[in-house]
């Protein structure tokens, strides 16, 4: 049999361009050579594809039967990247355009899980231009995250305790993005866990996050070597139900497919688990959580890359029976 043509995206316009290309070399790394062609397209920190970008038309491709997007954050994992594959008809890992779109901007995915009835942290949504760090203070109190509300990799975010750490905190997120999300500070524990699937889905072993600062942020994730992490999380069988079925939940209300990783907070004054964040495109990098789940799940990391590869093709399949004109 002929070796399935893998071109491999990353790089990216977006704060986690150096992320995404520890995640491609893991990736590219670990896809069998018996099984796959691999090709390179790197997105330069400007934009600029090399050696040339995707073009955006069926059968404009010959050398890609499927594409395995890393690119995170911005313009890679928010559905605009999603949606050039899909103008050019070639199968790709990871969610589609709106289970993209939706798991990356961080309000209206605590808009669509609290319909669903999944548990989320209060939060509140300011804008560029227009700050007000007393009327956050007036209804979630202090302490508080403050986040771009379309960024990963922990990029310009921080725990504000006061009043002065708020308006520092808030001009920094909003440097990064037109909108931001402050949400209350949970006093508790870390956790993730990754789901995988497309119609059927299924979560992983959750992980416990022990940073050894105040939270997981970039550098405890990518820079220093001081965080731990516990795996399987020490929880009971109903916690780990508990955080499985969020998981899941979380990814079905989002509209995704393919992969996905959920992080979650779990409140120790109440023993609430909160959804806090769901990544379409995870690290992949030797250190990344996604694959260290499932590894422990009984997923080795290349048989999830093939595993991956597999969901895309169904779903590509899938949406080629379907009619798109009278």
């Amino acid at each position: 049999m002929s070796k399935l043509k893998v071109a491999v995206v990353y790089g990216g316009r977006s704060g986690e361009h150096e992320v995404s290309l520890r995640s491609a070399e893991s990736i590219i790394s670990n896809l069998d050579p018996e099984r796959y062609e691999v090709s390179r397209f790197l997105v330069t920190k400007d934009g600029a594809w090399n050696p040339g970008p995707i073009l955006p038309a069926p059968g404009a491709n010959p050398n890609i039967d499927l594409v395995f997007p890393i690119v995170h954050g911005t313009f890679g994992e928010d559905g605009t990247m999603q949606g050039l594959f899909e103008l050019a008809d070639l199968p790709y890992v990871g969610p589609g355009v709106l289970g993209s779109a939706t798991a990356m901007d961080k309000e209206f995915t605590k808009r669509i899980l609290h319909d669903a009835g999944v548990p989320i942290v209060d939060y509140v949504i300011q804008r560029r231009g227009e700050l007000d760090a007393a009327a956050i203070i007036a209804k979630l109190g202090l302490p508080v995250f403050v986040k771009p509300a379309n960024l990963g990799s922990s990029v310009g975010i921080n725990k504000a305790k006061n009043l002065a750490g708020l308006e520092a905190a808030l001009e920094e997120a909003a440097s990064f993005d037109t909108k931001v999300i402050i949400e209350r500070a949970v006093a508790g524990r870390e956790f993730e866990c990754s789901v995988l699937g497309n119609e059927e889905m299924q979560a992983s072993f959750p992980c416990e996050i022990l940073p050894a600062g105040e939270f997981y942020d970039y550098d405890a994730k990518y820079v220093l070597d001081t965080t731990r992490i516990e795996l399987p999380a020490k929880l009971d069988a109903a916690q780990t139900a508990a955080i499985r079925k969020h998981a899941v939940d979380a990814v079905r209300a989002l509209g995704c497919e393919g992969m996905s990783r959920v992080d979650f907070l779990y409140e120790t004054a109440t023993g609430q688990f909160y959804v806090n964040e769901v990544n379409t495109l995870p690290g992949f990098t030797s250190i990344s959580m996604y694959p260290k789940m499932w590894e422990h799940s009984g997923i080795p990391y290349a048989r999830l890359l093939d595993r991956l590869i597999e969901l895309a093709l169904e779903r590509h399949a899938r949406k080629a029976a379907t009619r798109f004109y009278r």
